[in-house]
């Protein structure tokens, strides 16, 4: 039986259609993925996360803790609200998991996890925890909303108390407050400004509804995809996995080598792949003609060799063939991609295609 979150039943009165994700009951669209790609873009829309992992990590051990668990370096984040982005990695340098990590006191912080890999990712943490002094809460019991567009943050802030309002007005990016039992970080995952706020079950439906009162629709995961494609940003088990390092997944730069007192699950299969030279790497594509570019799709690089597309799509807001694919190493502007027997002829871009409703290329 599939999970479902808080917002489950006003996604129905909303006129979701529900499709499994990862387990959960999750809302394609509304009605239109379309119409909710270019709300994003042009106005504010609203997904439901709640199906994220929260975990809070505490204890006189936290910050060691992390700074062993993860790929990148907790110890760059000091003021309250900080958040990092990092992955977690196995022995071997796979990714297990993309995460963002928020600092609140050297001995308190709060990680967000991927939903389709919860089991895996709590088993991994409470393994990797054993000889911390840290205590790992899951966070089950909360719900969470991305707030996500231009007018995004001035529609969320409009429901607020003032208190809250005050708070988020003050936000910069990467940034989160707890607030009257509110956490509200100014992320997202669609290349748009906003807020992904985690509130107690009671305020749900009042928050739900004052944010529709206010002109922000819901949104589904089909949206949420195109629009993250769009801004370049990773999808878990397409454009990365446990058999994928980071070096390999454009995520290079959150593998921090500087401190090299530092010991971190994974460390030796960076610094040896590093030694070794990076074979492969993720890229953008931007298709020179009509076409629609998909997941899987074999892309030739003549003298070079081949890759294969990771995620791709038609991009709504740039009207064009995009796609994130991984390619050798040596790729430099120009490649083909195997479309029903054709070569149809691809631009080579680094990873972004869209930010802030504009084209980045």
């Amino acid at each position: 039986m599939a999970h479902k979150t808080p917002f489950y039943d006003l996604h129905l009165k909303a006129g979701a259609k529900i499709v499994d994700f990862g387990g959960w009951d999750m809302p394609l669209h509304y009605g239109s993925q379309l119409d909710e790609h270019h709300l994003v873009r042009q106005k504010a829309g609203m997904f439901d996360v709640s199906h994220m992992t929260i975990v809070d990590v505490k204890g006189v051990d936290a910050t060691a803790f992390l700074r062993y668990l993860l790929a990148n370096d907790v110890q760059k984040i000091n003021t309250a609200g900080k958040a990092l982005y990092s992955g977690m990695l196995n022995e071997d340098g796979g990714v297990i998991d993309d995460l963002i990590v928020y600092f609140l006191t050297p001995e308190s912080y709060r990680m967000v996890v991927n939903a389709s890999t919860q089991e895996k990712d709590l088993a991994w943490i409470n393994k990797q925890s054993q000889g911390f002094d840290v205590d790992l809460t899951h966070q089950a019991n909360l719900g969470t909303l991305a707030i996500q567009g231009p007018e995004s943050r001035a529609l969320a802030m409009s429901v607020m108390t003032e208190s809250r309002k005050r708070s988020a007005k003050d936000l910069g990016v990467f940034f989160a407050a707890q607030v009257d039992n509110w956490f509200i970080a100014r992320t997202g995952y669609t290349g748009e400004d906003g807020f992904e706020i985690t509130i107690p079950l009671s305020d749900l439906k009042q928050f739900w509804n004052d944010l529709i009162a206010a002109g922000v629709a819901p949104c589904g995961l089909g949206s949420r995809d195109t629009l993250r494609l769009e801004a370049g940003m990773n999808l878990y088990g397409s454009d990365m996995d446990e058999t994928i390092s980071p070096l390999q997944a454009n995520m290079a730069w959150t593998v921090d080598l500087k401190d090299t007192e530092r010991h971190f699950v994974g460390k030796a299969a960076m610094v040896a792949e590093k030694e070794a030279g990076v074979k492969m790497k993720l890229v953008g594509l931007v298709l020179q003609g009509k076409g629609v570019l998909r997941g899987h799709q074999k892309v030739v690089i003549p003298d070079v060799g081949e890759g294969e597309i990771t995620s791709g799509t038609f991009s709504p807001t740039l009207k064009i063939g995009i796609a994130l694919a991984r390619v050798p190493a040596a790729t430099s502007d120009t490649a083909f991609v195997e479309v029903r027997k054709k070569q149809l002829a691809v631009k080579v871009i680094r990873p972004g295609f869209v930010r802030n409703g504009k084209q980045v290329f």
